[in-house]
């Protein structure tokens, strides 16, 4: 069977994907990848074939993946949230194709057109999300094939054993972070007796200044890796993070700054999984106070954390669903 996915050119919008793609390829499925060139280097290495439609190098509209419906002809299309023109185009040539989620299901009015439209019937949906953190009403409402959230790149083997201090785990992601904020956030990890890994994303190192002797900053950190050894995880509320903190049973102080951030702090904080502090509340002061409460190893956000790292666990993992696919084809 021949497999097209599509994803818009992003890593929080493309990774999400990449483990059941590999789980097709590995089930004996063709794979396709159609995504923009700033993903191409992990799908290329991950053998999924990947191209760029059209002149699309982020968001791919329903007239530049039709060509390459037509020369390709693939058995089922699937498509993330973030593409509902793959969705379009997929149902125009008569194509069967899934959506694949990134997390919770997102809010109106974050700059992303919801995956439903009146020109493509309903859908199935590859869920990612651990249903108790899941949008009720998506739940309620829709068709989901429950898949679980697996960590890409794939983490290395554990090695070591845990510091007598605690580590801290800080990123704001790779499009909402600034210098101001991060050092904000920094100077409040740094009273803590703890070590912080900063992971600075888009923020310049030469623009952190000098760090305490308690903070390690770095441009990318390999978040899969760093998360299973963490005893707590101060981050903007992308869905990459926090189902990866989740799925590790880390607890989280959630920093929300736009898009569907807000939403998924509001999930963590109301599953006892972790705080959060809104934009009016960020101070060093707050950012001390409110990660100091979730350090402790016996803490209750801990066991929290781990009931839904519990109930990711349950869900099926990626090759199982891989191998359902055909199911969903023409």
């Amino acid at each position: 069977m021949r497999v097209l996915f599509a994803s818009l050119g992003s890593v929080g919008h493309t990774y999400p994907l990449i483990p059941l793609a590999i789980a097709a390829r590995e089930a004996g499925h063709e794979v396709h990848f159609a995504a923009g060139e700033e993903v191409h280097e992990p799908l290329s290495a991950n053998g999924l074939r990947p191209f760029r439609p059209a002149n699309s190098f982020y968001e791919i509209y329903a007239e530049d993946l039709a060509p390459d419906l037509a020369r390709l002809r693939p058995d089922l299309v699937i498509h993330e949230w973030g593409l509902p023109g793959a969705a379009v185009a997929a149902h125009r040539a008569g194509i069967p194709g899934l959506w694949h989620g990134f997390g919770r299901m997102f809010p109106e009015g974050i700059g992303l057109q919801r995956p439903a439209t009146a020109d493509v019937p309903a859908l199935p949906h590859l869920d990612i999300c651990p249903p108790s953190l899941q949008d009720k009403d998506f739940v309620a409402t829709e068709e989901r094939v429950e898949m679980r959230p697996v960590p890409y790149p794939a983490p290395a083997a554990p090695s070591g054993e845990r510091g007598s201090k605690p580590l801290v785990y800080l990123t704001l992601g790779t499009a909402f972070g600034t210098p101001e904020l991060l050092a904000t956030v920094i100077e409040g990890l740094a009273r803590l007796d703890a070590h912080v890994v900063v992971a600075a994303g888009r923020v310049p190192l030469a623009h952190l200044g000098d760090l305490p002797d308690n903070v390690f900053a770095r441009t990318w950190v390999r978040q899969s890796d760093l998360l299973p050894r963490v005893d707590a995880v101060v981050h903007h509320g992308g869905s990459g993070t926090t189902l990866g903190a989740l799925g590790a049973g880390v607890p989280q102080l959630v920093l929300p700054q736009g898009a569907d951030q807000f939403a998924n702090a509001a999930a963590v904080l109301a599953a006892g999984a972790g705080l959060r502090l809104l934009p009016a509340e960020m101070t060093a002061d707050a950012v001390t106070e409110h990660a100091r409460k979730l350090l402790p190893r016996n803490g209750n956000h801990r066991a929290a954390a781990q009931v839904i790292a519990d109930e990711i666990a349950r869900m099926p993992a990626p090759d199982e669903v891989a191998r359902r696919l055909s199911d969903y084809a023409a």
